[in-house]
This record gives structure tokens, sequence and C-alpha cells, in this order.
């Protein structure tokens, strides 16, 4: 290890690992706010759009089980490169699908590819970056896929404009995961240099393997934090199904609903670092509390406002409302990972945590939409506003319990 702390520099990881994971973003960003419209224009109702919509976040869960394994038997590298290749199958599904079942299935596979990519590029950092740098890398890390999600909807607005056709921003997606591929295949891999190339690996796998036992010896914690941990996910996802299904209900266009949901992204990316001065300065609550109690007056306030007069106006600014909210919260779930996770044997446990919060980012979709189904939109919006009410109170009762007092303040 020593002979690789002295030549690091930030420059070092910006081709192997920043620059695909912008790219992903970007994809991933121009994609997910028009998967509701598309659903809606091949005759799905607004219920089963909300659920297609949420098979991004079911693909990620489902992607968490083997993609330690993957990546541990493969390597980083290649599992990013499979991940793109993954994408792209996904893509071509979507862009031929003439069915909301096709169409649905195409979604679920971007999801999964994400999952494997998401968990090989941590595996990378883990490998290549010192533990000294590794908080600002992973930070960095973050604020970089943030940035794709603020230049994916407006590149997607972009390409709606000038093709006319929604389904056109695959071809972001498609040409984000070609790039990705040729980057990793013509960059050399600087964890071969290490003298433990496979550190990342062996975290990765570790996070995975006996993930319901470590669920089970961690129960308590996890039944009390993990449920809060779990109601941020929920509401974050609900932020992303939620705003293109609104925004089908009151009429808006493709482009314009990408462009209003890029203006909220814009703002989530421009506080990512301010949220982590937050925790460092005045503790983890002052973040996570403001967030989830953020976002769930925004939900409530966008339950009633669907019949005013002003209802796009108030679409916007609520949109933009939330985009603050959530960045407030940058971060809190790695860190409250970070803090909770044993000091001898952390992977299990991060693995575990990790999966908590999942389950409610993957809940929280199909929830919607039975409620969309069975009652209304704006009922769902209200509901999930409540849960954030209830995030709120549940961290603000146990953080103080688990998280080391220094931390908390």
């Amino acid at each position: 290890m020593s002979t690789v702390q002295p030549t690091f520099t930030f420059r070092s990881i910006a081709l192997p690992a920043l620059v695909p994971s912008l790219l992903f973003a970007t994809g991933e960003g121009s994609v997910i706010p028009v998967i509701p419209a598309i659903a809606s224009n091949l005759g799905a109702t607004l219920a089963v759009a909300g659920f297609i919509a949420g098979m991004t976040m079911v693909g990620q869960l489902v992607g968490d089980i083997p993609s330690g394994w993957v990546v541990g038997k493969i390597g980083e590298r290649r599992a990013m490169i499979y991940a793109a290749v993954l994408a792209i199958l996904a893509v071509v599904v979507c862009m031929i699908a003439t069915t909301p079942l096709l169409f649905g299935t195409g979604i679920f596979f971007l999801g999964l590819a994400g999952a494997v990519f998401a968990l090989a590029r941590h595996a990378f950092m883990t490998s290549f970056v010192p533990v000294e740098y590794r908080a600002r890398a992973l930070s960095t890390l973050g604020g970089t896929f943030r940035l794709g999600w603020f230049i994916g909807p407006f590149l997607g607005a972009a390409v709606i404009a000038l093709s006319g056709t929604s389904q056109a921003v695959f071809w972001i997606q498609g040409i984000c995961a070609v790039s990705i591929i040729v980057l990793l295949l013509i960059v050399a891999d600087p964890t071969e240099k290490l003298m433990k190339p496979d550190a990342g690996e062996q975290l990765v796998t570790a996070e995975a393997h006996g993930l319901f036992t470590t669920i089970y010896t961690f129960r308590g914690l996890l039944v009390r934090i993990g449920s809060g941990v779990a109601l941020v996910g929920a509401l974050r996802a609900s932020r992303t199904v939620i705003l293109p299904l609104w925004a089908v209900s009151l009429g808006l266009n493709e482009a314009n609903t990408a462009l209003i949901v890029g203006i909220g992204g814009a703002l989530d990316f421009a506080l990512f670092y301010a949220s982590g001065q937050i925790m460092d300065r005045f503790g983890r609550l002052w973040s996570v509390v403001p967030c989830m109690v953020g976002m769930g007056i925004c939900l409530l306030i966008l339950a009633f406002t669907h019949n005013l007069p002003g209802a796009v106006t108030w679409f916007i600014v609520l949109t933009i409302a939330l985009g603050v909210s959530n960045g407030v919260g940058s971060g809190i779930v790695m860190t409250l990972g970070a803090d909770l996770a044993p000091k001898d044997a952390p992977a299990p446990f991060l693995g575990a945590f990790r999966f908590t919060g999942d389950l409610g980012t993957a809940a929280a979709p199909l929830l919607i939409s039975l409620i969309v189904a069975i009652v209304s939109l704006p009922l769902a919006v209200g509901a999930m506003g409540l849960l954030g009410f209830a995030g709120a109170g549940i961290l603000m009762r146990y953080i103080p319990r688990y998280v080391p007092r220094k931390l908390v303040r």
C-alpha cells in the first residue's frame, strides 16, 4: 500500500471511475423522468405507468443480492463493462417495446444493470483509493452521480424536441453505455498496480455473503434505524416516480417534464457538498430531519394542488423545493452506515444496511401504484408525504441511541 499512497491523485480515478459514473448517471437521468409518459403512450393506465417507473428500483433491489458475487468473481472493471452491456440490451428492449409489459421488462433490466455497476465502482474505489482520501473520493463520486442526473433530463428534453418522439431518449442511455465500454477498454486499470488488487472485490463479496444472516444478527438496529433509512429511500424513490406521473396527469409533454425535473435536479446536485458540511459541523440529525420534513411538506402541499388554476406553477415550485430538500440530505444513508458499522467487520453490515434501505426504495413505487389504482394519485402523494414525517420521527428517536453522541449533536 505504501507504494500507492504517494502517487494517488484524484485525476487517477477520473477516467476509470468518475467519468463512467457520470456517463451512466446521465443516461439514467435522461430516461427516468419520461418513463411514465412512454408507458402511458403504450397504453398503460396511470397506476401501471407508476409501477413500470418503479421497476428501476425493483431491479436495483434484486441486483443487490448477486452483484457482490459477480464483482468478486470477475473483478471491478469487467463487472462495469458487463453492466454497460446489459444496459444496452435493456435499451434495445425499451426502444422496440410495443406493450407496457415488454417496456417494463426493459426498465427492470436497466435497474439490474445499475445495481451491478454501482457495486463495481464501489469496489474499485475501495481497492484503489487510500483510506485517508476515501471519504472525499466517495463524496466526489456522489456528486458526479448527481451531476449526471442534472445533465440527463436537459439532454433528454433536447432529444425529444429534435426527434419528436419520447422513446428517442434511450439513444442517450445507449450512447453513454457504449462510451463506458470503450473508455474502460482503452484506459489502463490502475488497480493492477496495487499490492492487493482484490481489496474491493473482497469487500463487496463480504457484503453479499450471509446477507440475510447479517440482517437477523442486527435485526434490532435495522428495525429501528433501518426502518427510518428505508423511509428515506422510499421518499427519494417516490420523488422520481411521482413527479413524472404528476406531469402526465397534468397533460405536460415529455420535453417540458424533463426540463422541470432537471431544474429540481440542479439544486439537488448543488447542495451535495453543503450536506456534508452540515453533517460534519452540526451533526447527522441536522441533515436528515430537514430533508425528510421538507420532502414531506412538499408532497403534502402537492397533493392538494392538482385541480387548482395554477396547478402547473405549483408543480414547478414544489419540484424545485423537493430538489432542495433532498439535496440537504445528500449522503446521509452512506454516512449513517459508516457510523453504525462494526469496526472489525464492516462489510456484511454495510451490505445489510444498504439492502434495508433499498427495500424502501423498491417498495415506494409499488405502494404509489397500488394507491393510484385503488383511489387516486393525489392521495398517493399525500400518503408519501406523511411517511416523510414518520421517517423523521423514527430517526430523531433512534439516531441518538445508536450513533456516537459527538456525531449526533
